[in-house]
């Protein structure tokens, strides 16, 4: 096997090339790496069918041109390999179904002897992984290696050609059919995953609706930026989703971007599927790819490379991206050109890869065992100041990266085990109210009972009075806990009435502490639709915090009144000034230490205000507070 590469400038195909090199040759396999126009490469496949009308000649349109030590753009790239024990069959399907246009080239091209088959698909309507499966859906076991043509980053028209026939849309292939051909198939991803995890949440094949409750348009916006989202298609390439599958990282690269804010990719995504952001990791570009690439297998003995890369590794690092094709060029002839996306085999799997370098090693000698190179075969690149600077960013990127995983893993195991403990409290607490129901009924009647029988005394009264204040906080307590459960619904309520009782409930309480009510009202008869649970808790909180505050000797003010459709709850007394109004509602908060209760009623009291529309009003002054709330829309 031998390969030939030339570089298309301005001067004729019969110029550059000898074709009497090849007059005598059977097996002729020639592609063309077209970064030119549609009809320059027309040309030139006219005149190569013409002049070596004996071989298969595919093509496609690039992103960026491979020739050995030289990277490329905007010319064309011509390879012209010749073999001895290996022969060649090619076709091409210009269908628009990605799965089918898989499944005919393969059906027709695929041998019990095929080694390789090396595939070129258009870079805008091709769904490079359907094609994939579909020649899968056939042979699982050849090797497919290729990729999908690229135009330059305008992603609007690409093409590829079989023999003199032109393609835009479709796919084009040839077999390399041998039982000597040594084949290698390896490839290079260093894109790195960065950031937090997001979910795949609508999608559509390769268009995806919803990633983490954004548009995908939205998320690379809030993401990468107005500028980066603005210009994808193009610059978003540069920056893939990466997915892991079956334990391998894909990237996912945007290829189009539609009205509606969804973006399709070059490659299928699914529901649930967990991505990231990635992003080029040049510290590991820059190694030299023999290193990494065939850690496994020698290469010393390989007669041709073919080397397809992504146009994200050429367009991330322009000036560093020969660092990655060096190496190669020095064992055997290299060609290639830059992708939308390539082809990739590994056992039994055809996967399409995207900002990675593929590489396909070719060998029709006998000797070729590609065994292990030995380490001090393999020399590193040595690096520019610009290329260790650059190795010095990614690093600090990965490493900060690697720190916020963990971190972040740290912080969500401490926020279940925080969950976990809340949840355990509140069952418990749960657990205790509800056992503390039965022995405060039982304490409660058992008092009843007593005063019937034996008639008031001031221990008993005691004993009522602390009850009163325990029911009202195990009411709190009770409605905190349960209020995800409580029934919402809403009755017809005299609220005259329902003040009325609450009072009675704690005048007992009052006298304990040397206060009395008034209650105050010009109707007997304001009907409220409310729910009875939360006024019960808006009246009790009220008035238990008017007797722990007023002043000795002095008359809580209960006032009902009535205007322009709503009502005012008024109470009011003299006591010690509010020295903090904006805190009196907040939770835990008491104006006063030393008294009783733990600072949860009027916090509880402004939730079910809030929930309910209640208007609340604090008015304090020297030696007296007010509370107003208004309930909206009397009956």
């Amino acid at each position: 096997m031998k390969t030939f590469t030339y570089t298309l400038t301005n001067q004729s195909l019969d110029s550059l090339i000898d074709f009497s090199l090849f007059k005598d040759e059977k097996n002729i396999l020639i592609q063309i790496f077209c970064g030119d126009k549609k009809d320059i490469l027309k040309n030139i496949v006219n005149t190569l069918v013409e002049e070596l009308p004996q071989a298969i000649c595919i093509g496609s349109s690039t992103d960026g041109e491979i020739n050995n030590y030289e990277i490329s753009t905007l010319k064309t790239v011509i390879t012209i390999s010749t073999f001895e024990k290996t022969t060649l069959e090619a076709t091409y399907i210009e269908g628009t179904n990605s799965f089918k246009n898989g499944e005919f080239l393969a059906s027709k091209l695929c041998k019990e002897d095929t080694k390789v088959l090396l595939a070129f698909t258009d870079g805008a309507k091709t769904n490079g992984e359907e094609f994939l499966n579909g020649i899968s859906s056939i042979n699982k076991k050849v090797i497919v290696s290729g990729g999908m043509a690229g135009d330059n980053a305008h992603f609007t028209q690409t093409f590829i050609s079989c023999q003199n026939k032109i393609l835009t849309k479709g796919a084009v292939a040839v077999a390399l059919n041998s039982k000597s051909l040594k084949v290698c198939s390896a490839y290079n991803f260093n894109w790195s995953p960065i950031g937090i995890d997001h979910v795949i949440e609508e999608v559509v094949g390769n268009r995806v609706y919803k990633i983490s409750g954004l548009t995908p348009l939205e998320f690379y916006k809030k993401y990468l930026g107005e500028y980066v989202a603005h210009s994808l298609p193009a610059t978003g390439i540069e920056f893939p989703l990466i997915v892991q599958v079956n334990g391998i990282p894909l990237a996912r690269a945007v290829i189009a971007k539609h009205k509606d804010g969804s973006l399709s990719f070059a490659g299928n995504l699914h529901k649930g599927d967990i991505v990231k952001l990635g992003f080029g990791n040049v510290e590991l570009i820059m190694h030299n790819p023999l290193k990494s690439l065939f850690n496994k297998y020698s290469i010393k003995d390989t007669e041709t490379f073919f080397i397809y890369a992504c146009m994200a590794r050429r367009r991330y690092m322009p000036d560093l991206i020969d660092i990655e094709i060096q190496p190669f060029s020095k064992i055997a002839p290299t060609a290639g050109f830059f992708t939308y996306g390539e082809f990739y085999h590994n056992d039994g799997f055809n996967e399409l890869l995207n900002q990675t370098l593929t590489i396909l090693a070719l060998s029709e000698k006998d000797e070729a065992n590609f065994k292990t190179l030995a380490n001090d075969e393999i020399k590193d690149t040595v690096l520019s100041e610009h290329a260790r600077s650059l190795q010095a960013l990614t690093h600090l990127i990965q490493q900060s990266s690697e720190d916020y995983c963990k971190q972040s893993k740290e912080l969500e195991i401490g926020n279940k085990y925080a969950q976990n403990l809340i949840a355990s409290q509140k069952q418990f607490l749960k657990y205790a109210i509800h056992e503390t129901n039965t022995p405060l009924s039982i304490i409660m009647g058992n008092i009843e009972m007593f005063e019937i029988q034996f008639g008031k005394n001031k221990y008993l009264t005691n004993i009522e009075v602390a009850m009163k204040n325990i029911f009202s906080i195990y009411d709190d307590l009770s409605y905190l806990v349960k209020k995800d459960q409580i029934n919402n619904a809403t009755h017809r309520i005299n609220i005259v009435d329902f003040v009325r009782s609450r009072i009675d409930f704690f005048t007992q309480t009052a006298i304990k502490f040397k206060s009395k009510f008034e209650f105050i009202h010009k109707n007997d008869e304001i009907i409220l639709d409310f729910n009875e649970i939360k006024l019960q808790r808006i009246v009790d909180n009220n008035l238990t915090n008017a007797i722990k505050y007023t002043l000795e000797n002095e008359t809580i003010y209960v006032v009902l009144k009535l205007h322009r459709g709503d009502c005012d709850l008024i109470i009011e007394s003299r006591s010690a000034q509010i020295l903090d109004p904006q805190k009196i509602f907040e939770e835990y908060h008491r104006e006063e230490i030393s008294k009783e209760g733990f600072g949860l009623g009027l916090n509880l009291v402004k939730r079910i205000c809030s929930e309910e529309n209640v208007g609340i009003k604090l008015e304090s002054g020297e030696n007296w507070a007010s509370f107003t709330y208004t309930f909206k829309g009397i009956i």
